[in-house]
């Protein structure tokens, strides 16, 4: 039985499917004659990468400082709706001695800020609305993009994206930061190395009740009582923040580098907090709340492993992302206690000398043997800059070694380590569980992103530059952020003069 049906009335959530013998297919729209695939796509070296900022409110400002200490970059432009907003960012720059960046603002000044030529990367942190449409200028206008998670929040959003990314050859990188963090980056290392066997169940979340952040979402005027992302909770139903939880997981099972998400199950609780926030914000009954309190997908792949993902930002709990691994031959956790667990002849195998001969992985590693395997399998990521960014921050130095991570692999002209195709399969969950939970949690078909190429690369990896070529383009960074703090000085120099300081 095949019957088409078009979602809800919301317009965010449209894309069309069909349900035929009880799966859900949606549409996958076919790639334009001559445009190709953007696996490991790579483009130009970028010695120095001119960056813009858009969106400068709860995210965005940290970003601009991190930046101001990863050499061979700089700001050119800032702009968010608000001017006083962009203008108050100045401050990373002078602080640092760089030169004042060009401020836009207002509701599209996004737009000219996309059509200057002497930009390469746009920088979106704006609400969840404005990812797309910041986006899709800046790609159209030929710059790459890094965007807040999540980066795209519907099909049609996300098959846009992946359109423009392949064919105009730019970069989509998402901004996933948790793929950064300490554990999860020496989790991988391990489990790409073969410390837990052959990975097959994995969990991931984001927990995190955000009662003391719903006042600080921005607001659009006296009229708006939510705040952007309570209305977003509201008028949509489904996972609508899953890259935290599924991003680090994704990337341990090879999704599209040797395996794919293919069908996913979506189950959700009714809304109660949720609902009684509204109520509380507007003095008025709320009856189309349309997110329950907490949400659980589980998605099965290709090769036979299981995926179990959970959304919950509205009830009393400890944060909890969930990152968990479960193996053949052993299990790593990081939720709510940090711990590995594998047997004494599994550390024996991998070179390291466990604490005791009698270790199973009934129970978690001592500190002496989780230290141990960390120092063995730390990932070369934390090497290159875990140091710098506990020193810089941004959520304990995973946005710092994100940010640096990202300009190092622009300046160096290799692949990023998020493509495209990662922005689709981890956004999907919200529109897809949608679907799922509106039809009495049928399974719904992940579509291939990739369109047929899902099992090209083999492996998720990390590019390197030979060690030549990145002395190279250390030296250029260096010597050009040299200069340019330089013509920093004498630029805040001569406006202190100006304005009479």
């Amino acid at each position: 039985m095949t019957a088409m049906v078009v979602l809800n009335g919301h317009a965010q959530f449209t894309w069309r499917y069909s349900i035929e013998n009880g799966v859900v297919k949606t549409e996958v729209p076919q790639r334009e004659a001559g445009q190709q695939h953007a696996l490991g796509l790579t483009t130009a070296k970028l010695p120095v990468v001119r960056v813009a900022f858009v969106g400068l409110g709860m995210r965005g400002p940290d970003a601009v400082e991190r930046f101001t200490h990863i050499p061979g970059t700089q700001v050119m432009a800032l702009c968010d709706y608000e001017r006083e907003r962009a203008e108050q960012c100045q401050k990373y720059l002078r602080k640092a001695s760089m030169p004042a960046a060009d401020i836009y603002s207002g509701e599209n000044g996004y737009e000219q800020l996309c059509k200057r030529k002497d930009i390469d990367l746009v920088y979106i942190a704006t609400d969840w609305l404005h990812h797309f449409p910041v986006a899709k200028c800046a790609l159209e206008n030929g710059k790459h993009v890094a965007i807040e998670v999540p980066s795209a929040m519907n099909m049609h959003d996300i098959w846009e994206l992946i359109d423009l990314s392949e064919r105009k050859r730019l970069h989509c990188f998402m901004l996933e930061n948790c793929c950064y963090d300490f554990f999860e980056l020496n989790a991988l290392s391990m489990a790409q190395q073969g410390l837990f066997g052959e990975i097959i169940y994995v969990q991931g979340a984001y927990r995190h009740e955000l009662s003391p952040y719903w006042d600080h979402y921005w607001k659009k005027g006296e009229d708006d009582k939510l705040g952007w992302r309570l209305d977003y909770n509201r008028k949509f139903r489904g996972d609508v923040y899953p890259t935290h939880g599924l991003g680090p997981v994704a990337q341990v099972l090879d999704i599209h580098r040797g395996d794919r998400m293919h069908t996913l199950v979506a189950m959700d609780t009714k809304s109660f907090n949720g609902k009684k926030l509204v109520e509380q914000r507007t003095g008025e009954p709320c009856g189309d709340f349309r997110n329950g309190d907490h949400t659980t997908t589980l998605i099965r792949t290709e090769q036979g492993k299981v995926i179990e993902i959970h959304h919950n930002v509205m009830t009393p709990q400890p944060y909890n992302r969930m990152y968990q691994l479960t193996g053949t031959s052993g299990f790593a956790n990081k939720y709510p206690s940090e711990g590995y667990a594998v047997s004494s002849q599994t550390m024996k195998d991998a070179g390291v000398r466990p604490s005791s001969d009698n270790l199973s992985g009934h129970s978690y590693l001592s500190a002496e043997d989780k230290k141990a395997l960390e120092q063995k399998y730390e990932h070369p990521l934390i090497t290159r800059y875990g140091k710098m960014a506990k020193e810089v921050g941004g959520h304990g130095g995973m946005d710092f070694i994100m940010d640096a991570r990202l300009v190092y692999c622009l300046q160096n002209g290799l692949p990023l380590d998020m493509d495209v195709y990662d922005m689709a399969e981890w956004c999907s969950l919200a529109e897809l569980g949608s679907i799922s939970m509106d039809n009495g949690n049928l399974p719904v078909e992940v579509p291939d992103f990739t369109r047929g190429h899902w099992n090209d690369v083999k492996g998720y990896r990390h590019a390197y530059a030979s060690p030549e070529e990145e002395e190279k383009t250390a030296a250029i960074a260096k010597a050009f952020t040299e200069e340019l703090k330089k013509k920093g000085a004498k630029y805040w120099e001569k406006h202190d003069r100006k304005n009479g300081r």
